[in-house]
């Protein structure tokens, strides 16, 4: 009886045989494939308009979170955090509203003219750009820019303002003198500088603080062209693997520039590519921990929580490296030393950006 159930249920569920005429009828009655149709007025139309409502949108929330930043930045809840949320959420509310007013008014203006919607989503664009560039919008975009930015923002800001300080302190006579000495390791630095991915003017900057460019051995310990002293001995295996050498010399200028650059590219590393603090463990070097065992006794992580304990490290040496390399940057674009105390210079130097810093 089992047997016989499911021979049943096989013949019940079983799907009926087809002949050879049946298959090729349905393959003659198969519907072909339809072409694509192109594309209408109204289709342009509608894309038109939705890409240039998208980017009002866009733009308007950005001038509105660069305004509200202006006005109510800080930490205070009352007077700067709770405004700005509730300027914020006004925003929205705002936008909502408008959004739906023009929907309500789109099916009406579609009946009198079905290109009124788009023509008045471009019309709306323009008028905002007009705005922007007539009414000083951009301002608000800056302070956009430190909202999003945070503290890296204001960290490159802060260093910035102390390195362009100490350019325009420097003695352009020393300068010249320093430009002068580096013509003959230019090549090997900017060879140095390509295979580490750094900076060929940061590297400079480095060899200029540290030896003015006068390779010796120093009674601190230091030696060559960028004054090495400790380097741990991962870096001296991996420079000795690229150079290729089973002894590293360190009065021979290309071991102490391979060995500076990758004592300066671990270190960058080691500090999340922030260049202050890598400059800084640069100088301080690997002894009692390095700067990472410093910053981790005091509970710091980046460049704004370690403000507060820079009073008793070397803290003008990354200002005084970056001030050199700024000195060389100017050099290579420009051909001379521009004054940065001079209105017209002040412009042409920030455009540079300081070597090595991130925009």
């Amino acid at each position: 009886m089992p047997i016989l159930l499911i021979r049943m249920s096989k013949t019940a569920y079983s799907k009926p045989r087809h002949s050879h005429k049946s298959r090729s009828h349905k393959a003659q009655a198969r519907p072909r494939k339809k072409a694509k149709k192109p594309m209408t007025v109204q289709s342009y139309l509608f894309w038109l308009e939705l890409s240039n409502l998208i980017f009002i949108i866009a733009v308007s929330a950005l001038l509105c979170l660069g305004l509200l930043a202006k006005h109510f930045s800080g930490t205070n809840y009352v007077s700067n955090l709770l405004p700005f949320s509730l300027g914020l959420v006004a925003y929205i509310v705002v936008t909502a509203a408008a959004f739906r007013y023009w929907g309500q008014a789109r099916t009406r203006l579609v009946k009198k003219w079905p290109y009124s919607p788009a023509v008045g989503s471009v019309l709306i664009s323009t008028a905002l750009i007009v705005i922007m560039y007539t009414q000083g919008y951009w301002q608000h975009i800056e302070h956009f820019k430190t909202l999003v930015g945070g503290k890296q923002l204001v960290q490159s800001e802060n260093v910035a303002h102390q390195v362009y300080a100490a350019y325009r302190r420097q003695d352009p006579k020393w300068e010249l003198q320093l430009i002068d000495r580096a013509r003959a390791y230019q090549g090997l630095i900017q060879e140095t500088a390509n295979q580490y991915d750094l900076d060929p003017d940061l590297l400079l900057g480095l060899a200029a603080t540290e030896s003015s460019f006068l390779p010796r051995d120093s009674q601190d310990g230091g030696h060559g062209l960028y004054q090495i002293t400790a380097v741990s001995r991962f870096i001296q295996q991996a420079t000795r693997d690229k150079l290729r050498v089973k002894q590293l010399d360190l009065n021979n200028p290309q071991h102490n520039a391979h060995l500076a650059a990758a004592t300066l590219k671990f270190y960058l590393s080691q500090m999340h590519n922030d260049l202050y603090l890598g400059l800084l463990a640069f100088n301080i070097g690997p002894s009692n921990g390095g700067l990472r065992f410093i910053m981790d006794q005091y509970g710091a992580d980046d460049f704004v929580s370690m403000q507060p304990y820079l009073q008793t490290l070397p803290r003008d040496y990354p200002i005084r490296v970056l001030s050199h390399a700024l000195a060389f940057k100017a050099w290579r674009h420009y051909g001379k030393l521009l004054a940065y105390q001079e209105t017209s210079n002040t412009p042409l130097i920030q455009a540079l950006g300081i070597p090595g810093m991130q925009p």
